[in-house]
């Protein structure tokens, strides 16, 4: 717990602000056995880049790398390729920038082609990569942090589902408040290269791989837990009856023909895991609702996909209909299981 404390203290240091939003990528990072990827969305030069390279810098003994998604960037870029050897007279494998790193940055990663972005997904789920017909492990642990800007449309291409059900959490950075942008102009050292710089390794990557297991291990999560969780998930879901059921409400029925289509199962382990993560940072042994519904929202947001209809609905001067405004909507809607009920065996 001291560990995580100093690594959210360091990462503060460079950037203002955010505290929510560090706890989230920190949670991110020992959600589940492996750690959860994040894709960050924010407009350019809210510090994005800057975070990315505080937290490797924070993790004594890693190592990052950074890509920058463009769209002329091919899928051997990524995982390498086979060079021929003359010398030799044989191919030989060259590595690309996803092998031996902890943390890859994907910078702008909606400019690169869904084919290059594709490239991504095997590492993002299985941690290895086949190349040249062999398989090759990555490091543990082993972390896609992504960027994107939402305002930029020319040039960027939407990022499939399959890559988007990856990312444990879709963080969206906004603009800070007036006395922390202050801050940070007055604070000229985090300008530029001099951030890593202020930043002391606090935690190693073999303290981080220990400390999921221990939150895997003692942090429990009960029956009640798990029908919530799988309820507010199913609420998603056009068609289902847990869908069907929050339409009846008064609250509900805002969703009506909104929906496209629901997040998957996947959604449901990345909010059990991130759940138990933030009851640990907490000093609690056991999850609780207010744990599941803290990180609901960052681990559905990019999962749910709205409709024509709800896409438009601002232009007839109706209510902007948004995939956050879904999620608060369904947080409302079902049933909320009591704190007796999450303690128990």
């Amino acid at each position: 717990m001291d560990k995580i404390k100093l690594l959210q203290k360091e990462l503060s240091k460079v950037i203002s602000g955010y505290e929510e939003e560090i706890e989230k990528l920190v949670i991110a990072m020992l959600a589940g056995p492996d750690g959860g990827h994040v894709l960050i969305e924010s407009v350019p030069g809210l510090g994005k880049t800057t975070l990315l390279a505080a937290l490797q810098a924070a993790i004594a003994n890693s190592k990052l790398t950074r890509i920058q998604m463009t769209p002329d960037l091919k899928p051997t870029d990524i995982v390498g390729t086979e060079v021929y050897n003359p010398k030799k007279g044989v191919f030989e494998v060259k590595k690309g920038p996803i092998h031996g790193v902890n943390l890859l940055l994907a910078d702008e990663i909606n400019r690169a082609t869904p084919k290059a972005q594709s490239a991504l997904l095997e590492g993002m789920q299985e941690r290895k990569v086949t190349l040249a017909g062999q398989t090759f492990y990555l490091e543990d642990p082993f972390l896609v942090l992504a960027t994107e800007n939402p305002i930029e449309q020319e040039g960027t291409y939407p990022l499939p589902e399959a890559q988007l059900d990856r990312f444990c959490f879709k963080l969206v950075l906004g603009y800070v408040s007036e006395d922390d942008e202050e801050k940070m102009l007055r604070n000229n050292t985090v300008h530029g290269r001099g951030a890593q710089k202020l930043i002391t390794p606090v935690i190693t990557t073999e303290e981080i791989v220990a400390l999921r297991q221990e939150i895997l291990t003692n942090v429990h999560v009960s029956d009640a837990i798990y029908k919530y969780i799988v309820s507010l998930v199913r609420a998603t879901r056009p068609g289902d009856p847990r869908h069907e059921a929050v339409l009846k409400l008064p609250e509900g029925q805002y969703l009506d023909g909104k929906v496209l289509v629901g997040a998957s199962p996947r959604a449901q382990i990345w909010i059990r895991h991130a759940a138990a993560v933030r009851a640990y940072l907490k000093g609690r042994a056991y999850v609780t609702p207010e744990d599941v519904k803290a990180v609901a929202t960052d681990v559905l947001r990019h999962r749910i996909i709205l409709s024509t209809e709800a896409q438009l609905s601002h232009l007839d001067g109706g209510e902007a209909v948004t995939t956050d405004g879904v999620i608060k909507t369904i947080l409302k809607c079902v049933p909320v299981v009591t704190t007796a009920d999450t303690q128990a065996s």
